[in-house]
């Protein structure tokens, strides 16, 4: 059986590697630069956070550093969007990197909610017995 974390820090990796190469060669125009340059932030950003939750000292750290990597998968898929909706990329042209990013979005969204939902049911059975 394959081993989830490891999937996902690689998954992660070839995400942010995608969005590198779309935005390798930078537009013209600088309203597209712009946009272009918080896509490259926020996607990269999601690997690099990953592997810092999965550092994580404590099941409250873990959460956290999860809340910031479902922030910046959202903010990437916002942008994303931004970029489609604007004219200023054509949807065929990020429709693979904007379906991966809503799939890693909805992957770490629940993995935040089942953590969370974790931690509540441990302190209600604590308090409980």
């Amino acid at each position: 059986m394959a081993n989830p974390t490891i999937e996902l820090k690689s998954r992660t990796k070839k995400f942010a590697l995608n969005i590198i190469r779309l935005f390798r060669s930078p537009p013209r125009a600088e309203d597209v630069r712009i946009i272009a340059r918080q896509v490259l932030r926020s996607g990269t950003s999601v690997a690099a956070n990953y592997r810092a939750a999965c550092r994580a000292r404590s099941r409250a750290e873990f959460i956290a550093k999860l809340g910031t990597v479902v922030e910046e998968a959202d903010e990437t898929v916002f942008w994303l969007e931004l970029l489609v909706e604007s004219g200023m990329a054509q949807q065929q042209l990020v429709a693979a990197i904007a379906k991966e990013a809503n799939e890693l979005l909805a992957i770490f969204a629940a993995s935040q909610r089942t953590t969370r939902q974790g931690v509540k049911d441990w302190v209600t059975e604590s308090v409980n017995h």
